[in-house]
């Protein structure tokens, strides 16, 4: 009788370490964060999402579609018509990190005040 182990993401070998990476990258959050108003085609997606790059774009969009995050729909039109959704579950991760986005958003502030502090106590330490 085999015994399944129970996902641990603080264990080293976790599966669920790469997943919880695709989503809480830089690009993974955003592109979910996007996707999560409406569905975009590619080039509307890369002008969202400001800064991302047209390879690293499309490496993001293949990694949430293999993770089951991301629906590719491929329109048989000329010229090529291609639509990213997001998937139930994909709606479901992109919830998550809306919500760490936002939070960030508005503690952008503090996080600038921690940096100033802890500058300020080792420059005094050094000098």
């Amino acid at each position: 009788m085999s015994v399944s182990k129970v996902p641990d993401v603080n264990r080293q070998m976790c599966p669920s370490r790469l997943v919880l990476e695709h989503v809480t990258s830089r690009w993974g959050v955003l592109v979910l964060a996007a996707l999560l108003e409406r569905s975009y085609r590619f080039s509307e997606l890369r002008r969202e999402v400001g800064g991302v790059s047209e390879k690293m774009l499309a490496q993001t969009l293949q990694t949430l579609e293999r993770d089951g995050f991301v629906h590719r729909d491929a329109k048989p039109v000329i010229p090529p018509r291609v639509d990213y959704t997001l998937t139930e579950l994909g709606k479901e991760a992109a919830e998550q990190v809306w919500g760490l986005a936002r939070w960030t958003e508005r503690r952008v502030d503090a996080v600038h005040a921690a940096h100033e502090a802890y500058d300020a106590r080792k420059q005094d330490q050094s000098g």
